[in-house]
């Protein structure tokens, strides 16, 4: 056996320790797909939104859908 004694592992606090590191990391990544859906999902979706109802016109639509006969009391 080796001289020296061996080292005894850390058992007080390991938990708070460990719960820290992770919670941190859990944040950060939280963070990091917040901004990622903002960016890439909700601003393009509102964008889209915008420029269909800048030109739309309900009561075109509305004329269109009853020729077509979808509306059963609209004659």
């Amino acid at each position: 056996m080796s001289s020296r004694a061996l080292v005894k592992p850390q058992m007080r606090g390991l938990l708070a320790k460990r719960l820290r590191f992770h919670i941190v990391g859990a944040v950060i990544v939280s963070l990091g797909v917040a901004a990622f859906y903002k960016f890439a999902v909700a601003e393009p979706r509102k964008k889209a939104y915008a420029d269909f109802y800048r030109n739309y016109d309900s009561m075109k639509d509305f004329e269109e859908m009853r020729k077509a006969g979808i509306f059963q009391n609209a004659k």
